[in-house]
């Protein structure tokens, strides 16, 4: 199994440390590190900033959102950064949701899969330079239908460092992750435990079934963040995780359209979802925190001693469909930081 370390996207400001992270990261040989995006900061300039203080460890976006550029434009930055970091880039993508692609972006949303399908096609299409590019599908024409009429197929300026620049999916849905297991080189889950492997496992091998799929079981990559909390009270580290939990299985998306709600209802934690959304819905997230079991937490993150932490990598996270783990969290103490890279890679 490989490590990662992610940054994410940003609280009211930029995170501290990630530089210091950073060079300690790559000085240790971690494999990846990883920006995100919401509705504040974007994922690709931090990570071209970054990225640019690093020489060898690869650059992932975790993810960037479909809603926020057209497929040319993420394809013009992918490709950009690409050749920067020496073909270090690895491009995830996500369809987000409803409230945040049409509240914050004004797209539409409806057809994610089928849009994500189509997204994908001109992205690579850009990058292979065959020919200029053109493309008639229900959710983007390239010319554009309707316009001026003086639309014309274009061909990149750029010729891409690498024609086939590796595309992951974040994807959470059953029927999401066979589309990614279908068109992309590798998948991000959001909030995967061990304790899921199996369902998630049947999805990607309905995927990797369908004709003309990319990739199969053994060459296609799964880069999952890990929440990470250390400390000698297992409790205590919980409490520091808890207001994330809560924030997604609460407050990301609407009641009734919040996939990551539907996650944890998934692994068996309904009863706990439904009270943690009533919660954070009434505009109380200190209560939805409180409402979030330890049990939950341990689910999806690493929590407790690192004794513990270890085990758990070694026990539970090691044997499942995971290819990457992204630590969400970097220890601070350098004796644990050896600990848990030696466990996720031994």
């Amino acid at each position: 199994m490989k490590v990662g370390v992610m940054a994410g996207y940003w609280g009211a400001g930029p995170p501290r440390r990630i530089e210091q992270t950073l060079a300690e990261a790559e000085a240790l040989g971690v494999d990846s590190f990883w920006t995100a995006e919401s509705y504040g900061s974007d994922a690709l300039t931090p990570l071209a900033w970054w990225g640019s203080q690093t020489s060898t460890i690869a650059l992932g976006t975790s993810v960037c959102q479909m809603a926020a550029r057209t497929p040319t434009a993420l394809a013009m930055a992918a490709q950009t950064i690409d050749h920067l970091s020496g073909g270090r880039l690895i491009l995830g993508i996500g369809a987000s949701g409803p409230q945040v692609v049409e509240g914050w972006y004004g797209a539409p949303y409806p057809r994610p899969l089928e849009r994500t399908r189509e997204y994908v096609s001109i992205m690579r299409a850009v990058w292979a330079r065959d020919e200029p590019v053109t493309f008639d599908g229900r959710h983007f024409q390239l010319p554009l239908h309707g316009g001026t009429g003086l639309g014309k197929p274009l061909r990149s300026i750029v010729h891409p460092l690498r024609a086939d620049i590796p595309v992951y999916m974040g994807a959470e849905g059953p029927k999401n992750v066979a589309l990614a297991a279908e068109i992309a080189d590798g998948w991000t889950p959001l909030w995967f435990s061990p304790k899921t492997d199996e369902f998630y496992r049947a999805a990607l091998a309905d995927g990797f079934a369908r004709e003309g799929a990319r990739r199969s079981a053994d060459d296609f990559e799964i880069a999952n963040v890990c929440w990470l909390a250390e400390d000698d009270d297992v409790e205590r580290a919980a409490a520091r995780l808890k207001p994330v939990v809560a924030l997604y299985a609460g407050g990301m998306g609407a009641k009734g359209a919040n996939f990551h709600n539907d996650v944890f209802v998934r692994m068996g934690w309904g009863e706990a979802c439904a009270e943690i959304q009533s919660f954070y819905l009434a505009g109380r997230a200190d209560l939805a925190a409180q409402a979030v079991p330890t049990a939950m937490v341990e689910d999806v993150a690493l929590v407790g001693p690192v004794d513990k932490i270890c085990e758990d990598i070694v026990t539970r996270w090691k044997p499942t469909c995971l290819t990457t783990l992204i630590l969400g969290g970097w220890p601070r103490r350098e004796e644990s930081r050896n600990r848990i890279l030696e466990a996720i890679r031994a």
